[in-house]
This record gives structure tokens, sequence and C-alpha cells, in this order.
């Protein structure tokens, strides 16, 4: 009888130590997956310009004036990346949770390449550094325009939701749920991250 009570508790100590490590390698394998994918570059686009510059100064009132132009073709690289490092994520073992609490922001990087053609000035209204700066601060605003109005930002939502999906298939391939803003993923990921 002492034998079988002896058995009987070495037997429900070790699955137990057994349960407790299995855990504890399924949460190191989820923290591991998150860490993996880091900054993810889901898009990429190319965008051109034609933009016309002029400044005109006034001498000696309207009568006499200095111009300055210049015609200046943009080809621009675009990508948009998520940096996956910056997910604000907490493992709760003892449940099997995997709960995210945040998703980064896209990052929208512009990558413009300024070529000047027709740069013409008076002498008494010269071509200097805060010309070519306003040239490119506009460019810049207007690529980003473009940007917004284009697909890329709903192609990277896209290819965010492939990626998190990976973690929706890992959670539920170990036994674990996964948790975004309080409700549970199921196959409803792109309306639980995207919605307003």
């Amino acid at each position: 009888m002492i034998t079988l009570v002896g058995v009987f508790i070495f037997r429900s100590c070790s699955e137990t130590k057994e349960e407790k490590s299995i855990l504890k390698e399924n949460s190191m394998l989820i923290q591991k997956q998150i860490a993996n994918v880091s900054k993810l570059i889901v898009t990429e686009g190319n965008f051109a310009e034609v933009y016309n510059y002029k400044d005109s100064q006034e001498l000696f009132g309207p009568l006499i004036t200095a111009d300055k132009k210049a015609l200046v073709v943009v080809n621009a690289e675009v990508t948009v990346a998520y940096d996956l490092s910056k997910v604000d994520f907490e493992l709760d073992e003892e449940n099997k949770i995997l709960h995210i609490k945040s998703i980064p922001e896209p990052e929208i990087k512009i990558n413009p390449d300024f070529e000047y053609y027709d740069v013409t000035a008076d002498y008494l209204n010269q071509f200097d550094a805060s010309d070519y700066n306003k040239i490119k601060k506009n460019v810049n605003a207007s690529l980003m325009k473009k940007v917004e109005a284009s697909t890329l930002k709903s192609n990277a939502k896209n290819r965010l939701i492939s990626e998190l999906s990976k973690f929706y298939m890992l959670t539920n391939s170990l036994e674990w749920k996964l948790v975004y803003n309080n409700q549970v993923v199921e196959q409803n990921l792109p309306e639980l991250l995207f919605k307003d």
C-alpha cells in the first residue's frame, strides 16, 4: 500500500514538472517568433514628379523684378515598414494567453532623387541653399500626399495581417489563445487590427 502511494505521488509530481517544462518551452518559442520578425518592410513603391519652381523678388516696386526658376524631375522610392520589435505584448503562461497590447504605426520613408533642369536666375536673385531646401520640402510634402492617396498603405496592412497571422497559427498550434484589444483572435484578425 505504501509503495502504491509512493508511486502515485512520484508520478503526479513528475507530470506537473513536465507540464511546466512544456509551458516554459512554448513561452520561449512564442517570444523568439515575435523577436525574429522585427522590422518588416511590407511595401515598396516608386513615384515620379515634375516640379516647377519659380521665385520672384520685387526690386523697386512691381515695375522691376528679379526672377529665378528651376524645373525639377524627382524619382522617389517609398517604403512602408512596421517595426514589430515595438509590438507591446505580454505572455500569460499560466492561462496560455498571448496578449498583444499595441501594434506600432507604419513608418513611411521617402528617398527622392532630384534632377535639376533649366535652372535660371537673375543676377540680383541667385539660387541659394534655402531655395533647394524649399524645393525639397515641397516635393516631400507632395510625395507624401501621393503616398496617402495610393494603395501602398492598404497593401502594407494586408502584408502586416499575413505576418501577424503567423502569431495566431503559432499560438493556436500550441493550444494558446491570442488576445488583441481584450478580444480573443479567431479568424477576424483584420477587423480587430484596423477597426476605428
